[in-house]
Parts: structure tokens; sequence; C-alpha cells
């Protein structure tokens, strides 16, 4: 099992995103501990009443990643999720290229179709199109990493012998797509490298717009069946799968009862998760550093 911290998110109006440390130090500090990655959110153009409702800020996840990278080694760093119909498949893939080749093939690309209408009006993309769209990015993006010319004719756009460099490092940049719709596990077992399912009671899943999963046995069901597809599509890699660890109170105790949360990891880990995702709610970098130093010093160590 794999950890990844994700980078402590302000919730509504008041506050700043970097009220939790500056990204660079809280990521360096992740890897000093013993964390393999770290993530952030994708949230471009969230709506008022959305944040007030409590609602999370966000940075740009690529520009953020990027600091991340010049402070770190080691640190996988995954946007947990960006968004993929809001933007020009070419412009996705050249920010995610960059941040791949500045920290030496390092990103892995988490992406989903989005959900917040809002947000999809206030950067003019028709929500009715966002699977289409989706399936467009993930046409372009190995096209336009593999430093080749192509050509390719998108629903609002027409690229006509297109040649990208610098390559990024990784062959692919391993993609991870959030969601647990039917269509969404479809992709991972046919075109993608990593499954995000999201975990949450139906208030949730009706919000995310998604199927909601249950429990454990239902998401150990659901991982069964993304990998059968696999197999059945030919796939020979093996897949990752993330899982957000929905223990509150790790979050304010990250000491205590270090059993039962390693049972509980096991329990993950024999329904097929490979990396397990973790964060906090802290509000300065002394308490962000806090948490980080006695998760490592408890469970990474």
């Amino acid at each position: 099992m794999r950890f990844i911290f994700h980078y402590p998110e302000t919730n509504g109006l008041e506050g700043d995103m970097l009220d939790a440390g500056p990204i660079q130090e809280v990521a360096a500090a992740a890897e000093r501990v013993g964390f393999d990655g770290i993530s952030v959110t994708d949230h471009p153009a969230p709506g008022a009443k959305w944040l007030a409702a409590g609602g999370h800020q966000s940075l740009d996840p690529f520009v953020a990643l990027g600091a991340a990278a010049a402070a770190t080694s080691r640190l996988r760093l995954l946007t947990n999720l960006v968004v993929a119909p809001y933007r020009n498949p070419f412009v996705l893939a050249k920010a995610a290229a960059t941040v791949d080749k500045v920290s030496n093939g390092r990103l892995i690309l988490g992406l989903g179709t989005g959900y917040q209408k809002s947000e999809f009006y206030a950067l003019g993309v028709d929500m009715n199109e966002r699977n289409a769209l989706f399936d467009e990015v993930l046409d372009v993006l190995p096209l336009h990493w593999s430093g080749e010319p192509f050509s390719y004719e998108g629903r609002h756009f027409s690229a006509r012998d297109i040649v990208a460099l610098p390559k990024p490092v990784q062959n692919p940049i391993p993609i991870w797509i959030g969601g647990n719709s039917k269509l969404s596990r479809r992709r991972v077992a046919e075109r993608a490298q990593g499954w995000m399912p999201m975990l949450g009671d139906a208030t949730l899943a009706a919000t995310t717009r998604t199927v909601q999963i249950r429990d454990l046995a239902h998401l150990t069901e659901m991982i069964s069946e993304v990998k059968r597809a696999a197999d059945e599509a030919g796939r020979t890699e093996p897949l990752d799968f993330l899982c957000h660890y929905h223990d509150r109170s790790i979050e304010t105790e990250p000491t205590k009862d270090p059993d039962r949360h390693r049972e509980a990891w096991a329990d993950m880990e024999k329904a097929g998760i490979t990396w397990t995702l973790v964060s906090c709610h802290s509000r300065s970098l002394e308490a962000t550093v806090d948490f980080l130093e006695a998760f490592g010093g408890t469970h990474l160590s």
C-alpha cells in the first residue's frame, strides 16, 4: 500500500487556500516523512453559493504541482482531479507534459468529467457534451505526448499536422480516472492506468452525479469487474486503484489506534486498493507539518 497526502483544502469564502502552508514546504515535509505522493484539487471557476455552502477553494493544479516538484525528488504528483472537459485537449496535454518533464517523470494525471453546472457555464463548456469531450481528451493525450506528427478533428477544433515537443518523460503519463459510473469504469479498463473511486453516502453521490459505492464489499466487486474488463480488452499492465481513507479520527489523532487503521488498510489492500489518500483540515504550516510527522512516524516508518 502506498500513501498520497492530499494538500489540505480551505472550505468556504474565509481564509486562503495556502493557509495550510506553502505547497513547496508541505510537499517537502510529506516526502521527508515517507509519503509516496501529493495531490491537489481543481476548481477554476467555483460558484460563490457552492463555496458559501462549504465548497473548497483550489490552486491551479499544474502550477501547484510544478512548485511541489521543485521542492522534492521522488514524490509522485497527482491531479485529484482535473476536470478534462474544461480544457482544450492540447492545453491540457501540454500542461501535463510540462509538469512531467520538470519533475523527471513523476506526474499522475487524475481526470474526471465534472459535475458543477455553474462551472461549466462560467467556462463556456456545454455540460451535455462532457462525455464526448472527455473521450476526445483521451484520444488526444497519447498523440500529443508521442512527439510524432498527428491530426485530429474534434467537436470544436481542427488540428492538422501537430507536433508537440518536448515529449514527457513517462510513456505514457499515467492517467487515473475518477468517478463511479459504469462508463468511467469502462474507460479505466480500456484506456487508463488507474481508477479513483469515490466513497460516500447517497447525498454525496447525488451531488457529484455518480453511482453510490455503499461499502468496501461493493467496492471490491467493482474493482474485480474493472480488472475482468481490462483482461477482456487485452490489457496486460496492472492497474492502480486509489481510495480516500475516510476516518476523521486520524486527522485529529494520527498516532491513536494504529492497529485499527492498519487493519482497515489491509482490508482495503485485499479489496484491490493500491494507493490510499489521506488529508487533514489544518490551517497553518505548523499544524500541517505536525500532522505529517505524526502520521509518518506512526504509519510510514
